[in-house]
């Protein structure tokens, strides 16, 4: 029996359909497991992808003023939201669940990091998104204030625009922690330590993707759709370290 990957390129031999492309718009912090998810896509069909990472919010805006992009994987439910009330896009689907983090590369918070951690008065800085721009952001802030802390962080808290751009700061050592999405520190190699923020520290990151109302006639759009939702890309993306709808 043909997987629904493979079954692309048969699909498209059958109906006669020529290769495309489609350009994606994708949330920084799903920038690794969508180079997966691309070339598993390019792999076993005949369409192509071109991808483009940046905040939700930043993306949002693009969109807005008229972007040429096909789809939109966003890092919440609730810009996809809005882009379908103004006749941008197509019905909003939820394809993960994201995860935060805590993350070091500082030897001396990496043995036995807790969340506590937060709670010290050892650390310089504390990277995280923008909660103005990035979802991640927002439940970065969320922590933050379910444990207290909001105000009294605010000299240390640095901003990236994006949740790629904290774990960068992280990653550079010019922030010795960072609230990071969970699929990046579990995709760094070594040399580094984490811990999975609770669930019940802030509201749950429902990542929608959309297919734009620009290309509702393209078939690389539309496949990838159906191929966001296949057993294989859904294995990919739980093997990321994100929840599955």
């Amino acid at each position: 029996m043909k997987s629904p990957v493979s079954a692309l390129l048969a699909l498209c031999l059958v109906s006669g359909v020529n290769a495309e492309q489609a350009t994606v718009a994708v949330a920084a912090n799903f920038a690794g497991p969508m180079g997966d998810l691309k070339t598993l896509f390019e792999e076993y069909g005949i369409h192509e992808l071109t991808v483009v990472h940046g905040s939700t919010g930043q993306l949002y805006a693009q969109i807005i003023n008229g972007a040429p992009y096909d789809l939109f994987l966003a890092a919440d439910a609730e810009r996809p939201r809005q882009l379908a009330e103004k006749g941008l896009g197509d019905v909003p689907f939820t394809y993960a669940l994201g995860r935060l983090a805590l993350w070091t590369r500082h030897e001396e918070f990496s043995a036995n990091l807790t969340v506590d951690a937060l709670a010290g008065a050892t650390f310089r800085r504390l990277a995280i998104a923008n909660p103005q721009l990035a979802p991640y952001g927002v439940a970065a802030r969320e922590t933050l204030e379910a444990m207290g802390l909001w105000e009294s962080m605010q000299p240390r808290v640095v901003l990236g625009e994006n949740v790629g751009q904290a774990f960068a700061m992280v990653e550079t050592r010019n922030a010795e922690l960072g609230l990071i999405a969970l699929s990046a520190a579990l995709a760094y190699p070594s040399g580094a330590a984490y811990v999975t923020v609770p669930a019940q520290h802030h509201e749950p990151i429902r990542q929608d993707a959309m297919l734009l109302m620009r290309s509702r006639d393209n078939p690389a759009a539309q496949e990838f759709v159906g191929f966001l939702r296949s057993p294989e890309a859904r294995r990919t993306i739980a093997a990321a370290g994100y929840e599955l709808p």
